[in-house]
């Protein structure tokens, strides 16, 4: 069932990626009225901590291969925080851009970072 699932995984490795980044981008965009909140102080920056994890490990499993490309990959996750981040105080008058909110997306990718180097050592030995 394992082999199954990793199969499943590495021949949809893409779409999923892509998948998450365009979740992402519409969780980051959307209106959120209505929907219901955790009441813990500084809830959202663990959320978006959380979020950029998943989408940075992710793009990194995509690229598992490549280490050039991880880099660049790195980079960009960054770069697509700040403009999301921008984003949110210019289209949207229902989000503001919050440099903590910066902070936190990329706090999930340099975890991400960790993660993947600690699970592509543990594969190699």
């Amino acid at each position: 069932m394992l082999m199954l699932i990793k199969r499943l995984l590495e021949r949809n490795a893409l779409a999923i990626a892509l998948f998450i980044t365009l979740l992402v981008a519409f969780l980051s965009l959307a209106s959120l009225r209505g929907v219901a909140s955790i009441n813990i102080s500084n809830s959202d920056k663990i959320g978006h901590t959380i979020a950029y994890f998943t989408l940075s490990l992710s793009w990194f499993y995509v690229f598992k291969d490549n280490s050039k490309k991880r880099i660049i990959t790195l980079f960009l996750l960054i770069i697509y925080g700040i403009v999301l981040e921008i984003l949110q105080g210019t289209l949207t008058t229902y989000r503001t851009a919050d440099f903590y909110d910066f902070i936190a997306n990329t706090t999930g990718v340099l975890l991400a970072v960790f993660v993947f180097y600690l699970w592509s050592y543990n594969q190699e030995n």
